[in-house]
């Protein structure tokens, strides 16, 4: 999986978010994507040749690892990753159409160059308006996608820890067997890590929502201050107009 073309494609879309926005990107490709290409799939390998049964019965073993692992670990991570980077892909073509219209409008003046091609493309949009129902749909997509893998990680699995023994009798293993993990205790390790990570993922997404809601809300009360004091200053004027057409 080429993750360099995700990164370019994440961190173009970075450029324009918050500062929350930038950690969580940060944690998301040193402590999640770095760690699994680097040391997970190394500690995982080809689990199911490592995988022993005390049984030559054939077929037994392939159903007991189908029985007790459905879906790989790396394979399940990878997925979760792609999920969770996918709705910043909403915002990377928000960003572009408004860009587009920009220069559109641009074009329409007659004031479009190639140095204001280069300034557009670096300029940063401001999280706002149709941007921010956008912005904040995907960190919300982002939290619940995070929120499902946990929980089906959990499901799958029974749990976060890797059990030493495993047993099955699913057909065709004659009777009940006793399966062996390899490694358990370091592939409980990571998958503890990843999960952690997941789980601090979760809440700089949550922190990051909360701070655009209240963002929007100051930029709101704001607007109402400013359209309050503006109105009343209007009938302050009108009333010394009159106050002074009643003295002439």
């Amino acid at each position: 999986m080429d993750w360099g073309t995700l990164y370019e494609v994440i961190g173009g879309v970075n450029r324009h978010s918050t500062s929350i926005g930038k950690i969580w990107l940060s944690v998301l490709f040193i402590f999640r994507i770095m760690i699994l290409v680097v040391a997970a799939e190394s500690v995982w390998g080809d689990e199911q040749s490592d995988f022993t049964c005390n049984t030559l019965q054939p077929g037994c073993k392939n159903v007991c690892y189908d029985h007790h692992f459905p879906v790989s670990h790396i394979r399940l991570w990878c997925l979760q990753l792609i999920f969770v980077a996918t709705p910043a892909l909403l915002v990377a073509m928000h960003v572009a159409y408004l860009k587009h219209e920009e220069k559109r409008q641009l074009q329409k003046k007659g004031t479009f160059g190639g140095k204001d091609l280069e300034e557009l493309k670096l300029k940063k949009v401001r999280i706002r308006g149709t941007l921010w129902w956008t912005y904040t749909t995907s960190i919300l997509f982002r939290v619940l996608f995070e929120a499902a893998f946990m929980y089906l990680f959990y499901f799958l699995y029974s749990g976060f820890q890797m059990q030493r023994l495993v047993q099955c009798s699913n057909w065709p293993c004659p009777n009940v067997v006793d399966c062996f993990i390899s490694r358990p205790t370091e592939k409980t390790v990571f998958t503890i890590f990843m999960i952690i990570v997941s789980g601090i993922c979760m809440v700089l997404n949550v922190m990051e929502l909360c701070y655009l809601i209240v963002q929007a809300s100051l930029r709101r009360s704001k607007k109402h201050s400013l359209r309050h004091s503006n109105h009343m200053s209007g009938k302050e004027e009108k009333q010394n107009i009159m106050n002074e057409q009643k003295e002439q």
